[in-house]
């Protein structure tokens, strides 16, 4: 689209901050912080980041945006320019000298999925200086793992990187201007950002060593020159010499095997290895080590490669800028591979391959420091099988195709290794940084950000083949998290359909049982929630000394049992409203010890649902301010309302899993756990496809004697006749089940009900849990109704749902309740509490703003009771308001207009709104207005059925 031609820069003065230039968010909430504007912590890198939607521009800025398959959702700060029409621009202004760059971009792909090349212009203070050649060969994927290069659905990999040199050093001030020329080849281009640096001067060969260009290398890449380089670095070996690569770029058809030797080149800048064999694909341009034997490498060794590990190796000076455009995970195409112990590597540019460093163990004491890793079709660096003591330290890494950094201890033990002061920036597949398994690992002093998706800013897991106690692999010893600052780290999980925590928990394999402490450590604008367990259990995790600001959900997501402990953790901005959401029940067995703030363990909900991401973080000071002056300051006076004490759970009678908690491994879209217990045999539960075992585990709230299980699916004909696998089980404590009835085939007939009964020798448990192994009929765990039996009790008709009794008393009162934001400590959870002195306040001057109330199924409701602290410090005041209601938690329906309301001390501050008396499971609150405060603010948020 074509636009004004007038320039458009961010308000407000640039600031230099580190190695970053910052500016001033661009959104309505602030603009989280710049990877590199975080005192010691992170990479010291040789450049200086300039955003492009913080630089002069005729484009148009897109972002902030953090869904997946999203082209912002990709860019460094989740904001970019497009530029789509010919004479729009990026320009950038020079904040020191610079004689290079490197461009971040993305341009659309083509329909064959090869990529298209398109040229944009270099202009100097407006004089064109050069073409750069923006391409899409190396990115553009599509459908999920391992994904493929066809054009399809879900496409990601978006953005890629091109650098250049000036040829002269620009002074402080210079513009830098990407212009677009034509739109001929490309219809648009998006920058994301750009790097300045000054290059030094190249390295010259070093007194006494051999260049393979004396072993007929082709410094103009004409030739494949991996003979020579192989024969270079043989030599270097037996005569005991450095191995020289001159400026130049090498082509390399396969990789080339070093031992014993240092390799290093003129500067990353200078010196370039490229290539890929023209037809045997899973060659390319690379240096490993040699292989050992019953290591981490399975694949065939040939004999220049055997005998691994290998011993000695120093790599520096020099960049591996591949040819790599799909990912084949037996292909070794990686930049660095094989094993090397007692070896450096230090200042390489890595870009383009498949891996940047997959190293394959056993091998000891390795270092890769000071380098960038760069644009990579799968894990930035992985120590795979047996790589101890062993470190990633000061190095960059960017666009990886998966895990940023990784450990992987397939069969053998990693022990004693360390990530520590790296900056790991958009890794488009899971995590910034983890461990899977691994002894006594440290995770220390970095920064990562922009996690995409399936994974989130720090990991600790016994996940993936090999990682097990048994073989001692597993997490183990002392982990430490130390130091870390994660910003808008997490993110959601396609598979899951749910969100992965900043930092997060899991013990897929076996329970995680290792002490792991995480201190001193900064979790910034979270894209979902700041914390998660899931899958197994996990213990021991100890908080210390933890900074958690902007949460686009929860605070905690307990999807397992763990054991952790909380001292001076600090909240604020939490999305949902509500800090912890813990449908594990007494298996989260959290220790809250002194100096936490900004939230309360009290603040806790279970609702089977996930909420969309709320960004309300603001660049503020996390610590909690103090009350606005209208706020009573005293402790509150009781409420003058008759509100009901609060209901104790309890097993109850009939169903006894009616209303209560319930989970499950996983669910489908919209068929989640809760529908099982929600009374209505026409919602159901759907757990992942294909990816069996699966369960679903009901908290009846105390042990009491069961015999009984009846399970439904929809009673309507459309669905077919199917046999389930499944077995019964039951706990006391959430933790150790025993088997109720064992693993069997049940048969869902829809002619006799679609129902399946279950009895059992009577057991008094608290939890039971269904564990489905097959289903004929789907590739599924399918319940739509799970019921609970004690003695004497009788399952509800199928296919009509199972009545249920006039609701009475304030439906409302500890149910889930979210809001639209929130001010510091007074959150949603507040209204929901039965405590009048306790209240919601949303961000001040940002109407409108909503409030709402899930009562856990559809329940008649016909009076809505507002209130606000009843102390005469609260001046009367008037909130314009609506209230709307919903059956599903998306379609509502307004069910009392907007009005002025008028809370009043001398009359309890209490407000009640009659509404249409109909069923209904979601109340929505929504405020415009106030005359008292510029903010939305309620006490109690109360509903009646008459």
């Amino acid at each position: 689209m074509r636009r004004s031609g007038t320039a458009v820069a961010v308000a407000g003065a640039l600031i230099a901050v580190g190695s970053v230039v910052a500016f001033p968010g661009t959104s309505s909430a602030a603009a989280s912080p710049s990877p590199f504007s975080v005192p010691g912590r992170g990479a010291t890198v040789p450049f200086t980041e300039i955003e492009a939607e913080a630089a002069a521009t005729n484009g148009e800025q897109i972002g902030p945006d953090r869904v997946y398959t999203h082209l912002p959702s990709e860019a460094s700060g989740r904001r970019a320019v497009r530029l789509d029409a010919p004479g729009e621009y990026v320009e950038f202004t020079l904040p020191k000298p610079a004689n290079a760059m490197t461009v971040r971009y993305s341009v659309p792909d083509n329909a064959a999925g090869t990529g298209i090349t398109a040229p944009v212009d270099l202009r100097i203070n407006g004089t064109k200086l050069k073409d750069l050649q923006f391409t899409s060969r190396y990115g553009w994927f599509y459908g999920g793992y391992p994904f493929g290069n066809s054009p399809g659905d879900k496409p990601h990999h978006f953005y890629d990187e091109t650098r250049t040199m000036f040829g002269s050093t620009l002074a402080a001030g210079t513009k830098v201007r990407i212009q677009v020329a034509s739109t001929s080849v490309a219809p648009w281009v998006v920058v994301d950002l750009a790097d300045f640096e000054l290059v030094p001067d190249a390295i010259s060969r070093p007194a006494g060593s051999l260049s393979v260009d004396d072993f007929g290398a082709d410094r103009n890449g004409a030739n494949d020159s991996t003979a020579a380089f192989q024969a270079a670095v043989d030599a270097g070996k037996a005569q005991g010499k450095e191995v020289y690569i001159p400026a130049g770029t090498y082509t390399l058809w396969d990789h080339v095997v070093v031992d014993g030797v240092t390799l290093r080149g003129a500067g990353p800048w200078y010196s370039v290895l490229t290539g890929r064999h023209p037809t045997q694909r899973n060659r390319a341009a690379g240096v490993y080590g040699k292989y050992v034997s019953g290591g981490g490498y399975t694949g065939p060794i040939r004999s220049h490669e055997a005998g691994g590990p290998s011993r000695g190796v120093t790599l520096r000076d020099f960049a591996i800028i591949g040819d790599i455009t799909e990912r084949v995970d037996e292909d070794q195409v990686n930049a660095l591979g094989g094993a090397m112990t007692d070896s450096v590597v230090d200042n390489l540019w890595i870009q383009h391959t498949k891996v940047g460093a997959w190293m394959d163990g056993p091998m000891d004491d390795f270092t890769l420091k000071n380098s960038r890793i760069l644009d990579q079709t799968a894990d930035g660096v992985n120590f795979h099988t047996g790589v101890t003591n062993s470190t990633v330290t000061n190095t960059f890494v960017r666009n990886s195709g998966d895990d940023g950094l990784a450990m992987w201890p397939d069969r053998i033990a990693n022990v004693n290794n360390a990530f520590t002061s790296n900056t790991v920036v958009a890794p488009v597949l899971a995590n910034n940084i983890v461990t899977y398994g691994g002894r006594d690992i440290k995770i220390t002093d970095n920064v990562v950000s922009d996690t995409v998706t399936n994974g989130g800013g720090i990991h600790v897991a016994n996940r993936y083949p090999g990682v097990n106690s048994g073989q001692g692999t597993a997490v183990a010893g002392t982990i430490t998290v130390a130091r870390n600052t994660l910003i808008r780290a997490g993110n959601s999980d396609y598979n899951w359909n749910f969100g992965v925590g900043a930092i997060w928990f899991d013990g897929l394999n076996e329970p995680v049982n290792a002490t792991i402490n995480v201190t001193d450590t900064d979790v910034i604008d979270s894209s979902y929630e700041a914390v998660q367990f899931i899958e197994g259990s996990t213990q021991t995790v100890n908080f210390s000394n933890v900074n958690i600001d902007g949460t686009g959900t929860y605070m905690i997501q307990a999807q397992s049992a763990a054991t952790a402990s909380f001292t001076n953790v600090r909240a604020a901005h939490i999305g949902a409203g509500v800090a912890i959401h813990n449908c594990v029940g007494t298996g989260f067995a959290p220790t809250y010890g002194t100096g936490n703030s900004g939230w309360s363990p009290a603040s806790t909900v279970c609702t089977g649902q996930w909420p969309t991401p709320n960004y309300i973080y603001d660049g503020s000071d996390p610590s909690p301010s103090p009350s606005p002056s209208t706020s009573p300051s005293s402790s509150p006076s009781p409420s003058p309302s008759p509100s009901p004490s609060p209901t104790t759970c309890a097993p109850g009678s009939g169903d006894l899993a009616r209303g209560k908690t319930v989970t499950a491994t996983s669910s489908t879209q919209s068929y989640v756990a809760a529908n099982t217990v929600d009374g209505d045999a026409g919602t159901y539960w759907e757990s992942a496809n294909n990816a069996f075992p699966q369960s679903i585990t009901v908290d009846l709230c105390a042990a009491t004697p069961v015999q009984r299980v009846v399970l439904k699916l929809p009673p309507s004909a459309a669905w077919a006749t199917r046999t389930q696998t499944l077995a019964v089980l039951g706990s006391t404590d959430g933790t150790n089940y025993t088997t109720l009835s064992p693993s069997a085939g049940r048969t869902f007939d829809p002619a006799t009900g679609n129902t399946a009964s279950i009895s059992f020798t009577g057991a008094s448990v608290r939890h039971v849990r269904v564990t489905v192994t097959g289903n004929t009929g789907w590739p599924a765990g399918q319940l739509s109704a799970f019921e609970v039996y004690g003695t004497g009790g009788t399952p509800s008709p199928s296919p009509s749902a199972s009545p249920s009794p006039l609701p009475t008393g304030n439906l409302a009162r500890g149910k889930a309740v979210s809001a639209s934001s929130h001010a510091d400590v007074y959150v949603a959870a507040n209204t929901v509490d039965g405590n009048a002195g306790t209240y919601w306040e949303s961000a001040n001057n940002a109407f409108p703003q909503s409030i709402t109330v899930d009562l856990g199924a559809s329940v008649t409701v016909g009076r809505v009771v507002l209130k606000l602290p009843p102390s005469t410090t609260w001046g009367a005041r008037t909130q314009t308001l609506s209230i709307l209601g919903s059956t599903d938690g998306t379609n509502y329906t307004t069910i009392a207009g907007p009005a002025g309301y008028t809370f009043d001390p001398a009359t309890g501050n209490t407000v009640t709104v009659t509404v249409p008396a109909a069923a209904r499971r979601y109340l929505r609150l929504n405020v415009t207005g106030n005359t008292g405060w510029p903010a939305a603010q309620i006490s109690e948020f109360e509903a009646y059925a008459s």
